[in-house]
This record gives C-alpha cells, sequence and structure tokens, in this order.
C-alpha cells in the first residue's frame, strides 16, 4: 500500500469512525501532505519500507526550515498516529514511528499588562463609546480582579454568585468548581452594567447568563474576545491584548503584591504548582529590568 492511500484510508476513519470534526480531519491531511511532499519520502512509495531514519529526517526538515517546535510536533503526532493506524490494520509489520520523539518546546513567558496598561484599557469603554459602555467596563474590571479564563467568565450565570456579587463559583478545567472573587471596583461596575441591562430589556430580560450582547442573548467565548480586540486595538488603546492577558496580569499582580504561591494557585484553579510558579519568573525579571533601569550603574536612565 502507497502512502497516498494509507492516509486516504487513514483519513476516512478519523472523520467516519473516529467522529472526528472537519477542522482536525484537515488539519491531519495538512501534516500528512506535507509528510508525503518531503524529498526523500514521496506520496507513492510502499508505507511498509519506510524507514525509522527517513522519519526522522522529515524532522530535520522541518527545523532547518525553522518550523515553530509546535507546528514540528504536530507533524510527528500525525505521522505517529498514520503509522499507528496501519500497523493496526495490518498494512505494516512493525512501527518505525515508535521511536520519534518530540522536540522541546522552549518555554515562553506569559505575556502581562502594566497596572497603568490595565488602567487605560478598563477606563476605554467610557472614552471611546464603541459597544456597549457598562457592560465592557465590567467585564474588563472582573477579568482583572479574578484571573478568570475567557471560557469560565462566558459561563457565568447570575444565580451563581453571592448576594453582593462580590464572588462567584465557576467551573474550571476537569470540571473542578472554585470560588473566585471580586474587589470593589469590579463590584461597582457589574452593579452599574446590570442597572443598565435592566433599563434596556425590561421585563424581556429573560438571559439567566450574566454577559449578554446588545440583543440581550449571551455572550459567547467569541464574543468576549472580540470586545477585548476592538478596545486594545487601533480604535482604543492600540496595544492588542488577548482575554488571557488579563489573567497573566492578575497571576502577575497578585504574587508581585506578596500573594503566596499557593493561594494564587487555588485562585487560578491550576491543578499544578508549577503553572503558577511560571508567573514568579516573570516578577523576577520585570524586579531585574526595573533595577537595571533605575540604578545609577545599571545602565538605564537613571544613571
Amino acid at each position: 500500500m502507497t502512502i497516498s492511500d494509507a492516509t486516504e484510508e487513514f483519513l476516512l476513519y478519523l472523520g467516519s469512525v473516529r467522529g472526528f470534526s472537519e477542522n482536525t480531519v484537515l488539519s491531519y491531511r495538512n501534516d500528512l501532505a506535507q509528510f508525503m511532499q518531503m524529498p526523500h519520502i514521496g506520496a507513492q512509495t510502499d508505507i511498509g519500507a519506510v524507514k525509522t531514519e527517513q522519519l526522522r529526517q522529515c524532522i530535520g526538515v522541518l527545523s532547518r526550515e525553522k518550523r515553530a517546535a509546535a507546528s514540528i510536533n504536530r507533524f510527528i503526532a500525525a505521522v505517529r498516529s498514520l503509522f499507528a493506524y496501519c500497523k493496526k490494520s495490518h498494512h505494516i509489520q512493525t512501527n518505525p514511528a515508535l521511536e520519534l520523539k518530540t522536540v522541546k518546546n522552549p518555554k515562553r513567558l506569559p505575556r502581562f499588562m502594566t497596572g497603568a496598561e490595565v488602567d487605560k484599557l478598563c477606563a476605554a469603554p467610557a472614552t471611546n463609546e464603541l459597544l456597549w459602555e457598562k457592560r465592557d467596563r465590567a467585564l474588563f474590571e472582573m477579568f482583572y480582579s479574578s484571573g478568570c479564563r475567557v471560557s469560565e467568565m462566558a459561563s457565568l450565570m447570575l444565580a451563581d454568585f453571592s448576594s453582593d456579587y462580590s464572588s462567584v463559583i465557576v467551573t474550571g478545567k476537569g470540571r473542578k468548581d472554585r470560588r473566585v472573587y471580586f474587589e470593589a471596583d469590579a463590584q461597582n461596575a457589574l452593579a452599574a452594567y446590570l442597572a443598565d441591562r435592566r433599563e434596556r430589556f425590561g421585563d424581556a430580560d429573560t438571559e439567566k447568563a450574566l454577559f449578554v450582547n446588545q440583543h440581550g442573548k449571551k455572550l459567547t467565548v467569541r464574543g468576549i474576545a472580540y470586545i477585548i480586540s476592538r478596545y486594545s486595538g487601533v480604535e482604543g488603546t492600540n496595544r492588542h491584548v488577548s482575554p488571557h492577558a488579563f489573567r497573566h496580569t492578575f497571576a502577575t499582580a497578585m504574587l508581585t503584591g506578596g500573594a503566596d504561591v499557593r493561594l494564587v494557585q487555588e485562585l487560578l484553579g491550576h491543578s499544578s504548582i508549577s503553572t503558577t510558579q511560571r508567573y514568579t519568573h516573570v516578577t523576577t525579571d520585570h524586579m531585574i529590568e526595573m533595577y537595571n533601569k533605575a540604578h545609577p550603574h545599571g545602565g538605564g536612565k537613571g544613571r
């Protein structure tokens, strides 16, 4: 069986038997198309003749093209899956992809906003009048105050809040519930939004979700991302940020302010303390940068 024939059979299996989405199958197709286009492979090669060393050469080709580690690892996963399927289907006797190892993905420190940048973004709805001022101010303040993921924010229901709106139960990854908290600015912004929402929709407001669009329907994750992109784009602060930047900023601010790392872990809903500890590196790097700028012998403007 040729690699091309095996690939088509495998992709059909993913879509019809495994029930993978069209986008997922397309992703596999794109990666395996790259595999068949490798100069030392070829679509018409007998898949049973492929050796481990040839597969390693593919990784070398992608590395020389300076592909991102995540892209190379996705390619490796697709090739592994193809050969595992062929072994299970008895198209090959041995699996040459078993010894393939993924490449190391360099750790990137999370991007976060400074206090001044957060203040500017939270004030943007009142000054720019792009969408819905009170809702958007409440959304930004609550992101910054709680460290919620965007999916968690989109899922907030009115019934989940405490009576004074100072905290709420959210369901995070792994369907784990935790309580997050909102400080005074967020509570005040939320109260102003809810009052404005009642004025807009009155008795017709039957949506139980906290954040709604201008038609009174629940805001989606994509809708929230769109709102943030409008206010952080050229019409607003002109410093684009993602919804996750609020979460990074919350964690960084808490640790910089002296909060215990395990408390921050609990507030963020991290299952591993090592995930939270990434932010200690951010705060340390930031302090070193500020030190070098400010100290007379640091080489910065303070010299």
